[in-house]
């Protein structure tokens, strides 16, 4: 076929990335049916407390992380888009203090609308994060489908003491994130062509970057919990968190780092769909400062393709996880916050003007 004739490849996702995500209300709808099945013991991690990736126990020193994560474009370049989509797939395994050891290439695409040159670079894309993270990709499954789907099932080991929970803050914790927040308003304004140049290579800079200080992250004494903030945005996982170790999460708003040039561009209305479904899911669990204004909360639940890892950790052991972030190159990463007594209250997310 024609390669000029074409179409851009956001126009044929109805979302893009994790904003693809199924609402949070809507999800939970979903998974009740779920629940109360019978697990293993070796099951270290399953479905409990919406983790990042399923945990098994192999052996005394080793336990197996299994994770997926695939979506539809977020960006109109077809190498781009692989890249973004295998660097989120992996992020799953540091963000549970794991290395990973291989991925299958999970690959819908639209035959008769996109070219084999199209499809191979997002393919190529995929493979070149992989190499960067050591591993192969080992397999995979394609089918026909109407709208452009790639992502990674990934595969990572993790020494069964140091898997790193969602579930696992303590009170009095201090809550450090790794990435700045603003992809899904960057995608937005992109999917309306009013992206620049600068503002394409923040959203690919901080998309393609690997999440690799997780494993470290995890070798720290004092490190509690890790997950990383992706589709339900900050305020969704954070209150994972909460739900998961029944306590209260407070965000300092103003100590949370942002990329350049969001708060203008969520202001002129170039915010993601999916970041309202995800406040009608979960709203309601978030207590707001007076006058928070709703640029702020929509960057609160923008939904974050291959975002930075939250880490819970003790107050002493936050000067080893800065240096440990800032010695991988996540110059942005900063205290966030800190977990509280939910003092008989429904755990839930304080914000802090």
């Amino acid at each position: 076929m024609n390669h000029a004739a074409e179409p851009r490849l956001t126009s044929l996702s109805h979302g893009g990335g994790c904003g693809c995500k199924i609402a949070p209300g809507v999800l939970s709808d979903i998974l009740k049916t779920t629940t109360g099945m019978p697990m293993p013991p070796e099951l270290l991690v399953g479905i409990e407390t919406a983790d990042d990736a399923a945990v098994y126990r192999l052996n005394d020193e080793q336990a197996l992380i299994a994770t997926t994560d695939f979506f539809m474009p977020i960006v109109d370049d077809a190498f781009d888009f692989g890249r973004i989509a295998a660097t989120n797939a992996i992020s799953d395994v540091y963000a549970m203090g794991g290395t990973p050891i291989m991925a299958l290439a999970l690959v819908g695409m639209p035959i008769n609308v996109l070219s084999t040159d199209t499809i191979g670079k997002i393919l190529a894309g995929g493979a070149s994060v992989c190499k960067a993270a050591g591993i192969p990709i080992a397999g995979g499954h394609t089918i026909d489908s109407v709208e452009p789907i790639y992502g990674l099932v990934a595969l990572g080991l993790v020494h069964p003491k140091r898997v790193k929970r969602n579930a696992d803050a303590r009170v009095g914790d201090v809550l450090v994130l790794g990435k700045p927040l603003g992809v899904g308003i960057l995608s937005a304004a992109l999917k309306k062509e009013k992206l620049d140049a600068d503002g394409y290579q923040r959203m690919i800079a901080t998309t393609t970057q690997l999440n690799t200080p997780g494993p470290l992250l995890a070798a720290i004494d004092g490190v509690h919990a890790i997950t990383d903030v992706t589709g339900f945005g900050l305020a969704g996982h954070a209150l994972e968190v909460a739900r998961g170790s029944n306590t209260m999460v407070e965000i300092d708003w103003s100590q949370v780092p942002l990329i350049d040039g969001v708060e203008a561009l969520a202001a002129a209305g170039m915010v993601t769909g999916a970041s309202g479904r995800n406040w009608a899911g979960y709203g309601a669990q978030v207590q707001l400062p007076a006058n928070f204004g709703t640029v702020n909360q929509a960057l609160l639940s923008d939904p974050q393709t291959s975002g930075g890892l939250l880490v819970s950790c003790a107050p002493d052991a936050v000067e080893a996880v800065l240096s440990t972030f800032a010695a991988k190159g996540f110059a942005q990463a900063a205290v966030v916050g800190r977990v509280l007594d939910a003092q008989g209250q429904v755990p839930g997310l304080r914000i802090r003007a």
